[in-house]
């Protein structure tokens, strides 16, 4: 079977991987933000405490990535997709009977993991294997898809955890996740057919798949400009994120309203993603970087004059627009570059640097917001991350396709 031109099983894999992607909500900050609160009030710790917790279970699910993705490369996509899924599944269950910050910390562990990891890297690895024609344009839709998903889900958690509470709303999640991924996954190709077409000779024998390995990756310049982008938009979109609901409310936003701005955010996360991805199919990768950390570093500016109303629509889709804008370059940039012989696990590196991204940046804002006592000297001071990573996107000399 092939998925290399667009047809119905091009467009059905896409949709499917997306899906999944959307899936991850209950496991990404976007997912966690409206319970942060909750939480603060129930285990009564405070916002730094919750955010160091959250700081750990990030980072101890970032530090295996390197190694999913290696096993990714060995069992399939496919495999790990579903036992990823029960075991989200199972960890959000669990949350529903949280009780102190200890075990919270332990299902962040779980969340980050299975939500925001694994099954993000499977989902998106799959597609990275598998599609060659127009692969920018397939993993920008994949992203456009789940960004839209996991943009959306703040407001349905919110009204869940208004109509219920916190421990009914994870139940919920809970049953979501394992009657969505799980069906879904048992339809995707297995590791036989994870293979291009154009990757068999005329006589039907498979080519010899060449790429660069991990050591030799990490040793160029544009493994850095990926890493140092998703490390900005990671950071930066989780900080205000997971804080969004306070931010914001200093602002003069409601709860509601504040959950309300991921809406915008879906939007530009679909427009740019799909946008960016087929525009990495025909340009160097470092373009989408450029737009990706302009569009980050607008919206941080933006945090010293957004209201509610036009503005924080505005804000909304600047976050939006400029994870979109990584989603439709990462995975295909780091295929261009290295090859597809170890991407999985290069893929694991790279998502692992992202994800440690993650960790820190709630607990930098948390920190910046006792020392400052406001929201915006930090800012400020994260604005270095973007700039840099455009500096590095400017001077990235690294050749890509070398290996098609």
């Amino acid at each position: 079977m092939s998925f290399t031109k667009i047809s119905y099983g091009w467009i059905a894999l896409v949709f499917a991987a997306g899906v999944i992607l959307a899936m991850t909500a209950p496991g990404q900050t976007a997912g966690l933000s409206p319970f942060t609160d909750p939480l603060i009030q129930e285990l009564g710790v405070s916002r730094t405490a919750i955010s160091f917790s959250y700081l750990i279970g990030t980072l101890t699910g970032a530090l295996t990535m390197p190694y999913f993705g290696r096993l990714i490369d060995r069992i399939g996509s496919k495999t790990a997709i579903i036992a990823v899924g029960i075991g989200l599944s199972l960890v959000i269950y669990l949350a529903s009977f949280v009780s102190d910050i200890f075990n919270l910390t332990a299902i962040y562990i779980g969340l980050r993991f299975f939500g925001q990891g694994a099954l993000t890297l499977a989902a998106t690895t799959l597609i990275a294997k598998t599609v060659l024609h127009r692969p920018g344009l397939a993993l920008g839709m994949i992203g456009a898809i789940g960004a839209a998903g996991v943009s959306m889900a703040p407001v349905g958690f919110e009204r869940l955890i208004a109509l219920t509470d916190f421990r009914t709303a994870f139940q919920i999640e809970a049953l979501l996740v394992l009657a969505i991924v799980i069906p879904i996954a048992l339809f995707l190709p297995g590791k036989k057919l994870e293979v291009a077409k154009d990757e068999f000779t005329e006589t039907g024998t498979l080519k010899t798949v060449t790429g660069m390995s991990v050591s030799e990756a990490r040793k160029t310049l544009g493994f850095w400009m990926i890493a140092t982008a998703m490390i900005t938009v990671g950071l930066v979109s989780t900080a205000f994120g997971f804080h969004l609901i306070s931010i914001l409310g200093l602002q003069g936003f409601s709860p509601l309203e504040a959950a309300a701005t991921f809406i915008p955010q879906t939007v530009g996360s679909l427009l740019l993603a799909v946008f960016v991805g087929g525009l990495t199919d025909k340009y160097h990768p470092k373009f989408g970087v450029i737009i990706a950390m302009s569009l980050m570093a607008l919206s941080m500016l933006m945090l010293f004059i957004v209201q509610p109303g036009f503005l924080g629509l505005i804000f909304g889709f600047l976050i939006g627009s400029s994870q979109g804008a990584m989603k439709g370059v990462d995975t295909v940039a780091l295929v261009q570059y290295f090859g597809r012989a170890h991407i999985g696990e290069i893929r694991g590196w790279a998502h692992s640097i992202g994800l440690v991204s993650t960790a820190l940046g709630p607990i930098l804002l948390s920190l910046g917001l006792d020392v400052f006592g406001n929201y915006y000297i930090p800012s400020l001071l994260l604005l270095l991350l973007p700039i840099t990573a455009i500096v590095l996107a400017i001077i990235d000399q690294t050749p890509r396709d070398r290996y098609v």
